[in-house]
């Protein structure tokens, strides 16, 4: 649990505990997102550019940042999944 100024009030340390393991996840997590939203934009600039061969290699590099990040429970499968599906649609249709 947190107070208005940050400060932690759980009294248990092992919930004190998890309070810093989560917010340490959830930062770790956060980036992992942001570094696969910011291929994907990169990916996109690509597609719309007709730069498709730098487009395939982003979307070779999405593909593995998306597997890793459902590895990790960063990102859910299903969600992983149609993300990339998505992308590869937009590839397709651009050619």
């Amino acid at each position: 649990m947190l107070c208005l100024g940050g400060d932690i009030v759980a009294n248990i340390k092992s919930a004190i505990k998890r309070i810093e393991v989560t917010k340490r996840q959830t930062l770790e997590n956060k980036t992992k997102k942001s570094e696969i939203k910011t291929y994907v934009k990169k990916f996109e600039n690509a597609v719309s550019a007709e730069n498709f061969e730098e487009a395939r290699e982003l979307l070779k590099l999405i593909d593995k940042k998306l597997k890793k990040a459902t590895s990790k429970n960063v990102v859910h499968k299903n969600a992983a999944s149609r993300q990339l599906s998505r992308l590869s649609k937009k590839m397709n249709l651009a050619k």
